[in-house]
């Protein structure tokens, strides 16, 4: 669906139903330089299992209007405002990577529009490499390059796919290539930029779970459970063999985390 979010048109999709929201409702946020298409399985399963679905394509990406944000705390606040838009009073935020800290960010600020978290590859820290930055600020195959092949794991070398001929490098290459230019830089700029996500996840009251990927060579299980350890009560699953890209990867065991 299509909506008006602080005056830019910002594409949604909704898992194939209508969105409700008098249904619990669950918001997907996708990672650097990515968009609602991440989610493509996971918005599928959960709008036809009794939730009202919302998974975004944010500013500057995707179908979404133009231009992307700055920082993890312009998304937060934004995600605050699409819940506004579509009269949710309140949501489960799924984020992967950057949407984990945009989904942080917001329990934070916004802490009465937050009924759970779900944080996927995530770390107190996301450090980026000078030259992926360099890379993505030169509009560079080669950013492109690197997020693929650091963002998945050593068994989707060898195939493996759920869906038979997927490749999954080329699939992520095939949406960072269509990033507007400039995009995929702002976005690992905010990363390699955030650094409250202790201070935040110590205010955070809600139930949270981190889901990480066992291979993950962006945002390793150990970073990853640093982050854990500040949230009170936290729940983290580690997803065997799995990179970064566990949408992809595992999502079968995604799903099943993301149940629980």
């Amino acid at each position: 669906m299509q909506l008006t979010v602080n005056g830019t048109e910002v594409f949604v999709a909704t898992g194939g139903r209508d969105f409700d929201k008098t249904l619990p409702t669950v918001v997907f946020l996708h990672g650097a330089g990515f968009d609602h298409s991440t989610w493509a399985l996971h918005t599928r399963w959960f709008a036809h299992h009794g939730f009202g679905v919302l998974a975004p394509d944010l500013p500057g990406h995707g179908r979404s209007a133009g231009p992307s944000l700055g920082s993890i705390a312009d998304m937060a606040d934004w995600t605050s405002a699409l819940l506004d838009a579509t009269g949710a009073a309140k949501a489960h935020l799924i984020g992967h990577s950057m949407g984990s800290l945009i989904s942080l960010e917001t329990a934070a600020r916004h802490p009465h529009k937050v009924s759970a978290l779900s944080l996927i590859g995530t770390a107190a820290t996301m450090t980026v490499g000078p030259d992926l930055l360099k890379a993505a600020e030169a509009n560079s195959q080669d950013a492109n390059d690197m997020v693929s092949i650091w963002g998945l794991g050593f068994r989707a070398e060898l195939g493996g796919s759920l869906a038979p001929g997927l490749w999954m490098h080329g699939g992520a290459q095939a949406v960072l290539k269509h990033c507007e230019p400039g995009v995929l830089f702002r976005d690992l700029s905010a990363c390699n930029a955030y650094a409250n996500a202790l201070q935040a996840a110590a205010s955070v009251k809600v139930p949270v779970t981190l889901i990480l990927g066992e291979r993950d060579m962006m945002t390793p299980p150990k970073a990853g459970k640093a982050l854990a350890a500040a949230i009170p009560h936290a729940k983290t699953i580690v997803v065997p063999g799995a990179g970064h890209m566990i949408m992809a990867e595992r999502p079968d065991e995604l799903l099943a985390a993301l149940r629980n």
